[in-house]
């Protein structure tokens, strides 16, 4: 098993919105996150935000005198080109994005993406000065504490080689451990779970010259982070994001000083 780092990453946290906001919400929303600034930049935590594609442009402007990173949740692997419904990577850069998210356990689901699909995107991501965040995380459930750290390490690990293998290993990469299972659950998954597997998926990334960090996502919320901190640099918050109050208890509760 890695041992924790000894000089720990800049911990990160943020949320996708995934569809469940309409254009006046996103809007709102995004106005209360941008408020959050000064309070992560004191605690010292990189706060990012991925609202839907037709609002990024308007997000940009709300949040260009902050230090709030703003986030896609998607991309196609091609700059340019006859894809009717894509979404340019080339695009989204020049519309101020600065984090993709690629490869989310829905998008495996409901629209049959592979890893080779999420590779070619996370390429597209770094060539065009974007820092990929990786969805990555098992299907499989096992009741036997072992046996589900293996099942969740056999599952991660050709989900990230995949990932990593079309990028140069200096780029910067940010890995979302989500148990699929955990994802929409009223509670997260076990701490003794995730702290275990993230650090053995953080000892398969220990080569890399380029920066990893690695969030964890599945139900988190305020009281998870201090839990799971000896195996994440962060949290990639869902549903519970969605009342900022929440959010800002969870960048307080991340604080560089705890």
């Amino acid at each position: 098993m890695a041992p924790i780092p000894t000089q720990r990453e800049k911990r990160i946290v943020g949320t996708s919105l995934k569809m469940y906001f309409d254009l006046p919400s996103t809007l709102r929303y995004i106005d209360a996150v941008s408020q959050l600034s000064s309070a992560a930049e004191q605690a010292n935590v990189d706060l990012f935000v991925i609202p839907d594609f037709v609002t990024l442009l308007s997000a940009k402007g709300k949040l260009q005198n902050t230090s709030i990173q703003l986030g896609a949740q998607d991309t196609y692997s091609e700059d340019k080109g006859a894809f009717t419904g894509e979404v340019s990577p080339l695009t989204l850069k020049q519309a101020g994005v600065n984090i993709v998210e690629i490869g989310h356990a829905e998008r495996r689901r409901l629209f049959g993406e592979t890893d080779q699909d999420v590779a070619k995107k996370a390429a597209a991501i770094v060539r065009n000065g974007m820092v990929p965040l990786v969805c990555i995380g098992e299907k499989s459930k096992s009741n036997i504490a072992s046996q589900a750290v293996g099942l969740a390490v056999s599952e991660c690990k050709p989900q990230i080689t995949a990932a990593l293998s079309q990028i140069p290993d200096d780029a910067e990469v940010i890995l979302a451990y989500e148990p699929v299972w955990a994802i929409g659950a009223a509670e997260p998954a076990g701490a003794d779970h995730v702290v275990t597997v993230t650090q053995n998926l953080r000892e398969l990334v220990s080569g890399r010259k380029g920066r990893t960090r690695i969030l964890y996502g599945g139900s988190a919320g305020p009281g998870t982070f201090d839990k799971l901190k000896d195996g994440v640099d962060g949290l990639f918050l869902g549903r519970f994001a969605h009342d900022v109050k929440n959010l800002e208890t969870v960048i307080q509760e991340m604080s560089d000083g705890s």
